[in-house]
């Protein structure tokens, strides 16, 4: 399980925010491009049963209650793996305070997250959310002293205009909690995917991926306790899905950046709408709106060009 793992949408490139990149060395072939396509799109497929079931619990439990579940549900997962490779010294963090930063990120994410799920429907929550990968573009330039050429600028600022036409999802007022929810939850996970690049140059993944976690759970858990409801017996099943789906998310994630090219694969994590709006419909009966469907193709189509042009880049240089 590789970071950031608590929602699942990976950052987007291996020398920019793609932390999730294992690199082989080895071209690969039609036959690994086409695994990898299909593991990437398992991966999403996965996450978004993961998110369909917090929003479930969401109806019952409070927000911190429900993210304290979601890390509860990784951390033995994780424990068990770091036992299971007797890699015990990786967790030892060179950097903590960054850990602890990367932590208080996470927490701030899931919890926006989860609010924006609980309001909103799956897709209009992916719709906003999926500007993140723009967001840490804009991001590398001055924390990471990146180049973004004015290409790249003008389709994130497009892609944030199409945030903005979401932000309205039901056309009744300016703004609704739900939509600025979400577009915070985007703020701070790319905020986290520029901490994991600075972390990953002293810190193994493996840390990364515990501390989160770890702090995550603490702080949802200590949240969580004025308003405890127990919890209940039908819902356990819930809980399984959670671990279940976000384990085989990251294991189908891991194989997909394993064979293949980070650019090749990127696009297929907009395949969450897709999810999205099959879950929507299978288990809630929502349809997207028109506002919605406009704002996230003008998001996509700018994530899409920002990924073409790197592509481009890479190509050339």
């Amino acid at each position: 399980m590789d970071a950031p793992a608590v929602r699942g949408m990976s950052p987007q490139k291996s020398d920019n925010f793609h932390s999730r990149v294992v690199h082989t060395g080895a071209m690969p072939t039609t036959n690994n491009k086409a695994r990898g396509i299909a593991s990437m799109i398992g991966a999403v497929f996965c996450f978004s049963l993961m998110d369909a079931s917090l929003k479930q619990l969401s109806v019952t439990y409070t927000v911190e209650q429900v993210g304290f579940f979601r890390g509860a549900a990784a951390l033995p997962i994780v424990l068990a793996i770091t036992a299971l490779r007797h890699e015990w010294s990786l967790l030892i963090p060179a950097r903590p305070w960054l850990h602890v930063l990367r932590g208080l990120m996470t927490v701030i994410t899931l919890y926006a997250f989860v609010y924006a799920i609980r309001v909103l429907s799956m897709a209009e929550a992916y719709s906003i959310f999926l500007v993140a990968p723009l967001i840490v573009t804009a991001l590398s330039v001055p924390m990471l002293r990146e180049h973004a050429e004015w290409q790249r600028w003008i389709a994130i600022v497009a892609g944030l205009i199409g945030a903005l036409i979401m932000l309205r999802p039901s056309g009744a007022g300016m703004l609704t909690l739900g939509g600025a929810a979400a577009l915070l939850s985007a703020f701070t996970y790319a905020m986290g995917a520029i901490l994991i690049r600075v972390a990953s140059r002293t810190d193994s993944a493996s840390a990364t991926v515990f501390w989160t976690l770890l702090i995550l759970t603490v702080v949802t858990g200590l949240m969580s306790m004025p308003h405890w409801v127990d919890l209940q017996r039908q819902h356990w099943a819930l809980i399984a899905v959670i671990a279940v789906t976000g384990t085989a998310g990251q294991i189908l994630l891991t194989d997909a950046f394993r064979n293949c090219a980070a650019g090749v694969i990127a696009p297929f994590e907009y395949t969450a709408l897709v999810w999205g709006v099959a879950l929507d419909w299978f288990v809630w009966h929502v349809l997207p709106q028109d506002r919605m469907l406009s704002g996230a193709i003008i998001v996509v189509g700018s994530g899409l060009f920002v990924i073409y042009r790197e592509n481009r880049r890479a190509a050339i240089a």
